[in-house]
């Protein structure tokens, strides 16, 4: 069974960034791809970016390329969500989430993922 805790949320202006953190407590973090995705109120949980299990891989939804950045700490356990240019609509509960393979064609599908955080809420004020 692997934990996963998710930190980092809050209130930020447009434009702003925040840098989301999730702490796995498997220590064979290294073993598991690693995805965030994000649900606004009233909406579906949307795929936003995942990493492989090296970090050789990375993979990001098109609203958030090029102001989002995932990277993963293996001797940390830890991945994280690096969000520059916060825009309004940013403004989701994020959650990590951990499946043994990620492959481009399955990444972004929510019901692959074996384990899940509590998430974490980001508010992007405009």
């Amino acid at each position: 069974q692997v934990q996963l805790v998710e930190s980092g949320g809050g209130l930020v202006q447009a434009g702003g960034s925040l840098r989301l953190s999730c702490a796995a407590s498997e220590r064979t973090f290294s073993s598991y791809g690693m995805g965030w995705f994000r649900q606004a109120p009233g909406k579906e949980r949307e795929f936003v970016s995942a990493i492989s299990r090296n970090g050789g891989i990375t993979l990001y939804t098109d609203s958030v390329k090029g102001r989002f950045t995932i990277s993963r700490d293996n001797a940390k356990n830890t991945v994280y969500l690096q969000m520059n240019s916060l825009k309004a609509e940013d403004t989701a509960v994020y959650y990590c989430a951990a499946r043994p393979l990620i492959t481009s064609a399955s990444a972004r599908d929510a019901t692959r993922y074996n384990y899940w955080g509590q998430g974490t809420q980001v508010t992007v004020s405009s």
